[in-house]
């Protein structure tokens, strides 16, 4: 089971959102501000939340189309999980295909990730479209998990 959702960022190129994926200031920018690690191939990222946190490995970049991801730490509904980032140029606009892959069950956890998932890409896209973002901790809270 996978989380899926698409945004377009307007009036912005493949480019400028693959380094609000790929660096750590940009990742700070939307996702979360307490983001390090390395975010080159092989590497790993670091997120932490209020709740806790997730580690990422870098699988795969392909500048300004791709970029893929494997939870290696975190919610063990997440361990094994990847996430996956297509990028395509459009018109004026920039679309985001988003996958959180290989999810083991559709339970009560994955609704809140798909829903909290959403309000970040709409912080990515902010982010982009206008320079300021809204990472955790200043996210939108949407429930007692956050």
């Amino acid at each position: 089971m996978d989380i899926l959702h698409r945004i377009g960022i307007h009036n912005a190129t493949p480019d400028q959102v693959y380094d609000a994926i790929t660096t750590i200031d940009g990742l700070a920018g939307w996702w979360t501000e307490k983001t390090v690690g390395d975010t080159e191939p092989g590497g790993v990222i670091a997120f932490r939340f209020i709740p806790g946190g997730f580690d990422m490995k870098v699988l795969e970049l392909e500048p300004g189309r791709l970029v893929r991801w494997e939870v290696v730490d975190g919610p063990p509904e997440w361990i094994g999980t990847t996430i996956r980032w297509e990028l395509e140029r459009r018109s004026d606009y920039t679309i985001v295909l988003f996958k959180h892959e290989g999810w083991r069950e559709a339970g009560e956890f994955m609704h809140h990730c798909s829903t909290k998932w959403a309000i970040y890409l709409m912080s990515l896209k902010q982010l982009v479209e206008t320079g300021e973002g809204a990472p955790a901790p200043r996210d939108v809270m949407i429930s007692d998990w956050h």
